[in-house]
């Protein structure tokens, strides 16, 4: 997840590409119920001519030359808004393909993070970044379920969150965003867009998919070869969210600030330990989801963590104006529109899948603080040092869940908690990892490595989250092509 925290859904975010999808002319949309909306049946795809003629599109609608996207044709996908049941309704998602005349490596579908992001608008940043890696493949994007043009629009817990997953939002902007959702917001779960992945294989007339995933995207890539193992050639799991999902207490990604503040204090002899310093102005200040956020935020967009460590020993020292300039700084990096990440759909996805301290989405709102109380006082200071227990409880992705209306588990269609754990198919697996990724850390990496049988886990060790599409230099692009070669 860009940002999800580490160990669950870190909405691998690609927050930096949200310049890109402005100038891609991104224009989002009003929420509203999709199952109310009336739709009118598929239409037939209009003729094309030229190099798509050669591919086998019948199964999209409306299929024509991308705006202002160069050699690819968009078209939609109609898919069902309830992939499992018979609640009426359908979705039209939009799709980006390639138009190269011959594909003999076959289709390469790429999923942006969030959740909450769409796919197209990044189609030239992607071609930019990947190059000659995505010689000899048909690439496929999809703006998934609940993103883009549809994508699930709540103003006031978007202005509250903009692109971040841990942002602490007032209950009453979680409240009015559910119930501006309404019941179909059991349909925006990881199950469902996972469906939809299927339906566009079919679409496409193909019988694998390479898939490559970042953030939230390799939760989804990991999840649709654990339901479709047979219609999987290969995966790349860039800044990793494990099978199981992301642990929204939030505990790794807060030990691994310690190390990660400390290698940057190093490389710029500081003369301090940051962590300590990070540790006293928790205490002092008692700041500690807001600091978390920031630190997140950075992790995506300058894993160098500029001033942070002169920051943070200034406050620990008690001078925190610098610290509190930086920290409003990077939040106003992180505002977003509806149609560069949804939190409509980022809070339905994460809520939906989730494991949280008080069980499933469908547990009674009353119930909750209590659960959460329960699980916090089990912890240890250590095992959220630098921060504290309050972090673990107060943070962005406890907050939104605590307070997001209760739904239907997920599909039984979604694999079961021991199938998760499971090992995914044998298939070449290539594992992408930043070293300063404080959204998906290290960690998550390592754990999915270990249940990849034919997996190769490459680190940057300087780099941030998502490492295909910010990393400095294109570190992992000599990787990236011997495995898709």
């Amino acid at each position: 997840m860009t940002g999800a925290d580490a160990g669950d859904m870190r909405i691998p975010v690609l927050r930096g590409l949200a310049a890109t999808a402005v100038a891609a002319g991104l224009v989002s949309s009003c929420t509203r119920a999709p199952s109310s909306q009336p739709t009118s049946p598929p239409q037939p795809t209009r003729p094309v001519q030229t190099a798509r003629s050669a591919q086998n599109l019948a199964g999209l609608r409306d299929v024509q030359p991308c705006p202002g996207i160069a050699g690819f044709s968009c078209g939609s996908l109609m898919v069902r808004l309830d992939p499992f049941g018979s609640v009426p309704g359908r979705l039209s998602l939009r799709v980006a393909v390639s138009d190269v005349a011959s594909a003999p490596r076959g289709v390469l579908l790429f999923l942006t993070g969030g959740p909450g992001e769409p796919g197209v608008p990044f189609v030239p940043r992607l071609l930019e970044r990947l190059g000659s890696a995505l010689d000899g493949y048909r690439l496929v994007m999809l703006d998934q379920r609940g993103t883009g043009a549809g994508a699930l629009d709540c103003p006031a817990l978007q202005r509250q969150m903009g692109a971040s997953d841990l942002t602490v939002p007032a209950p009453a902007a979680v409240r009015s965003c559910a119930a501006a959702i309404g019941p179909d917001r059991r349909f925006y779960a990881t199950a469902d867009t996972v469906a939809d992945i299927e339906a566009l294989r079919a679409a496409l007339g193909v019988a694998r998919l390479t898939v490559d995933g970042v953030s939230y995207g390799s939760y989804v890539a990991e999840r649709f070869a654990l339901v479709h193992p047979g219609e999987v050639s290969r995966l790349v799991l860039d800044s990793v969210v494990p099978s199981w999902n992301v642990d929204p207490l939030q505990l790794v990604n807060m030990r691994q600030s310690a190390a990660v503040l400390r290698d940057v204090c190093a490389a710029q002899r500081c003369g301090f330990d940051p962590a300590s310093d990070l540790a006293a102005v928790v205490r002092r200040y008692h700041d500690g989801p807001a600091l978390l956020d920031m630190l997140v935020a950075l992790s995506v967009g300058d894993p160098s963590f500029p001033g942070v460590p002169a920051a943070l020993h200034a406050a620990a020292a008690g001078h925190p104006d610098a610290l509190t300039a930086l920290m409003a700084r990077v939040r106003a990096a992180d505002a977003a529109t509806a149609g560069e990440l949804s939190q409509g759909l980022h809070a339905s996805a994460l809520c939906a899948d989730m494991p949280m301290p008080w069980g499933g989405p469908d547990t009674p709102l009353a119930g909750r603080p209590a659960a959460l109380a329960r699980a916090v006082g089990r912890l240890t200071p250590a095992q959220v040092w630098p921060f504290d227990l309050a972090t673990a409880a107060g943070n962005g992705f406890i907050q939104t869940c605590l307070h997001w209306p209760p739904s239907p588990a997920p599909s039984p269609a979604s694999p079961s908690p021991e199938t998760v754990h499971a090992e995914l198919p044998r298939i070449p697996v290539l594992l992408l990892a930043g070293g300063h990724d404080l959204s998906t850390p290290l960690a998550g990496a390592r754990a999915q490595a270990a249940l990849a049988p034919d997996g190769h886990l490459f680190v940057v060790p300087t780099a941030g989250h998502s490492v295909q599409n910010r990393a400095a230099g294109d570190p992992a692009a000599a990787e990236l092509a011997r495995f898709l070669g």
